[in-house]
């Protein structure tokens, strides 16, 4: 896995936000839903490319 230092500034700014100011397991659950169909979407394209 990458270390944190060297992930991009907006995933550490999206992970010290969920870490840090998300309070209820409604909006983690939002932002889970959100992100996985991002990476789905992204996983497609990349498979399509090849």
């Amino acid at each position: 896995m990458i270390a944190f230092d060297q992930l991009p500034k907006s995933i550490k700014k999206s992970l010290r936000y969920i870490n840090q100011d998300v309070k209820s397991i409604e909006k983690l659950e939002l932002l889970e839903k959100a992100l996985v169909l991002s990476i789905k979407k992204r996983k497609l394209q990349l498979k399509n490319e090849a």
